[in-house]
């Protein structure tokens, strides 16, 4: 029962996020660890978003006597695909390690130009790229306890345009590019086994990494509007990518039958995007470009083995909203999930496809300083489908 649920469990957690808090996709978790024997896993699929809403308009001003009703947004949220591979391998009963390679961080926000997008922000875009391995070891004592730790090594990359009457932007747009860069961090956490019963509870930290990017920016030192003086700088700057928890547990609870869920809290409020040019005048003071509220996410789920060859799993999904309003460039704000996994087990191998439908969190979009934000859009009734497969082999 624990050899053929454990993957159906990892791939509810891992096809099911969609757009996370901040920009995760992936819980980084360390399941593979668990499995028995040597094992190598290939994983994939892919997600389609939908993320629009409505802007606030502009009211009458001296470049707009008349003012600007408000607009349908379009769609900004872009699908994605994602893969993932992992091997473990058993040394002896006591000590095993793995190494994981996947991509637990990106992002692709883009707000269609008006008229088929929003004045107040059509032409604003992040993209975000990264790419994390981990390699680790687990050592297990004999009274079912056991420590695991090791390094990641994460590279990512991005770009940011703000454009819009929101961001005090005609033209030209503000820019920002990022290049590839790697950062280092670390993972230590421990668990307790019940084999009997295919217990199992884990808690596991991931420390923060830091990004050392060369940045270069394009934009006005003054605003556009009134004349303004288009430079470009380069420079360097450190991102810090943002440490968490995870809180992992697993039991049977009936013949064949298998309950599992987890706990994870991430610190996004560390995770702050600052620049050079941006803001100059928003009314408000200096203002980072991304700034995000700390995410806590619960997963829960059930399995049940039909026959031999096949078992399936159904989890649901809850994160609750964080703080008053969501940045235009992480626009939804908590989410409810539902996933459903089929489990085909052939000798050492287990094929494992799900599928999740998340409905994303309301959102009241601002920019402007913390405590002080300026409303912009709505984003309302959004969702998002994602398809994953996962492919283990046992040796």
């Amino acid at each position: 029962m624990k050899r053929i649920m454990t993957g159906g469990a990892v791939l509810l957690i891992s096809a099911s996020p969609i757009i996370a808090g901040g920009i995760e996709r992936a819980p980084q978790s360390l399941a593979v660890l668990f499995e028995q024997g040597n094992y190598a896993e290939l994983s994939f699929g892919g997600v389609d978003p939908t993320v629009e809403g409505t802007d606030v308009g502009v009211p009458p001003n001296p470049l707009f006597p008349n003012g600007i009703p408000p607009s349908p947004t379009g769609d900004v949220a872009q699908g994605y695909g994602f893969v993932g591979l992992s091997y473990k391998h058993q040394f002896n009963d006591n000590l095993s390690a793995a190494i994981i390679m996947e991509q637990p961080f990106g992002a692709d926000i883009r707000y269609p130009l008006a008229p088929a997008g929003s004045p107040v922000l059509g032409g604003t875009r992040v993209e975000v790229n990264s790419t994390t391995f981990t390699a680790l070891a687990r050592y297990k004592f004999e009274n079912n306890f056991s420590i695991h730790g090791g390094i990641r090594a994460s590279k990512a990359n991005g770009g940011v345009t703000l454009n819009g009457l929101g961001y005090n932007r005609i033209a030209p747009p503000y820019n920002l590019e990022i290049d590839d860069e790697w950062g280092m961090g670390y993972v230590l956490g421990a668990a307790y086994e019940i084999p009997e019963i295919a217990g199992r509870v884990s808690l596991t930290y991931n420390s923060s990494i830091d990004h050392d990017f060369d940045m270069t920016e394009t934009g006005d030192v003054i605003l556009a509007a009134t004349g303004g003086i288009t430079d470009t700088i380069s420079g360097s700057y450190t991102v810090k990518t943002p440490r968490s928890w995870t809180l992992e547990g697993q039991t049977g609870i009936a013949a064949d039958t298998l309950v599992f869920g987890s706990i994870r809290w991430v610190k996004w409020s560390e995770f702050v995007v600052d620049n050079f040019l941006f803001p100059i005048n928003t009314g408000t003071g200096s203002v980072p470009l991304v700034e995000v509220e700390d995410t806590t996410t619960y997963t829960i789920g059930v399995g049940r083995k039909f026959t031999e060859n096949w078992s399936g799993s159904l989890s649901f999904l809850y994160e609750p909203s964080e703080g008053d309003t969501a940045s235009p460039l992480a626009p939804t704000n908590g989410r409810k999930g539902v996933t459903l996994a089929a489990i085909y087990t052939m000798d050492n191998m287990k094929i494992t496809t799900g599928i999740n439908y998340t409905k994303l969190g309301d959102a009241d979009l601002g920019i402007g300083e913390s405590g002080n934000k300026t409303t912009v859009a709505t984003m309302e009734d959004n969702d998002a489908w994602g398809v994953g497969v996962r492919i283990g082999y046992s040796f």
